[in-house]
C-alpha cells in the first residue's frame, strides 16, 4: 500500500521559497508513488501558544484539525525557511499547539506518535537555510517523530526553480529523490510495524 505523506511549508509568505520547495517534495512524491496531500498552515491560523488561553478556551479547533491531519498520515514532509538560524514562529506555534492534545473525543490521541518526517530547508543565501533544521529535527524528536537522515536544503533558492516549478540543479533533484525515496520506504516500514 502506497504510504500517505503529509507535506507543508514553514512560511505563509506569497512566493516563499519554502512553498516552493514544498510543491517540488509534492511532485517527487506523487512520482514515487505516494498518496500526498499538501496543505498550507494559513489554512489553520492559530493564536501564540498560551497556557493562559489554553486554561481558559482549550486547545483551538485548527489545533485539533491538524492533529487529526497528521494522524492520519504515515509520514510528514516539512519545508521550512530559517528564521535567525532557527524555527520560524509560525511553524514552532503549530508544532507547540499540536503536541497539547492528548485526547480527542474522550479517546487518547498522540497525534505525532509512530510518524515519520523528511526535513527541507530554503534560503537564497548559501547556508540554504540548512541551520534552522538543526532545531526543527530536535523540537520534532522530542514530540516523538523520527526523522530520516536525508535532508534536502535549497541554497540561491531565488533562482533555484525553473517556470514549472521544478529544480534547475541536476544535484537538488537527486537529493529531493533521495529524500523522498528514504522518506517512503520508512513510512511503509512503520506502518507494517504498527498493523502487526
Amino acid at each position: 500500500m502506497n504510504p500517505k505523506i503529509l507535506v507543508f511549508a514553514g512560511s505563509i509568505r506569497t512566493g516563499a521559497y519554502s512553498g516552493k520547495t514544498a510543491d517540488a517534495a509534492t511532485k517527487e512524491l506523487a512520482l514515487q508513488g505516494a498518496d500526498v496531500t499538501r496543505i498550507s498552515l494559513a489554512d489553520y491560523p492559530l493564536p501564540i501558544m498560551d497556557q493562559d488561553l489554553e486554561a481558559e478556551k482549550g486547545v483551538p479547533e485548527n489545533a485539533y484539525k491538524l492533529a487529526r491531519l497528521i494522524a492520519s498520515h504515515d509520514g510528514l514532509l516539512i519545508a521550512s525557511p530559517e528564521y535567525n538560524s532557527s524555527i520560524p514562529p509560525l511553524l514552532k506555534n503549530t508544532i507547540d499547539w499540536v503536541s497539547r492534545i492528548h485526547k480527542d473525543g474522550g479517546r487518547p490521541f498522540k497525534p505525532y506518535a509512530g510518524k515519520v518526517a523528511a526535513l527541507c530547508s530554503s534560503s537564497d543565501g548559501n547556508f540554504a537555510g540548512a541551520r534552522g533544521l538543526y532545531h526543527l529535527r530536535s523540537v520534532l524528536m522530542n514530540c516523538g517523530v523520527e526523522i530520516i537522515t536525508p535532508q534536502c536544503s535549497v541554497p540561491g533558492a531565488k533562482d533555484a526553480f525553473d517556470e514549472d516549478g521544478q529544480f534547475k540543479d541536476e544535484q537538488l533533484r537527486r537529493r529531493m529523490e533521495t529524500v523522498v525515496r528514504t522518506l517512503i520506504e520508512r513510512a511503509k516500514m512503520m506502518s507494517l510495524r504498527a498493523d502487526k
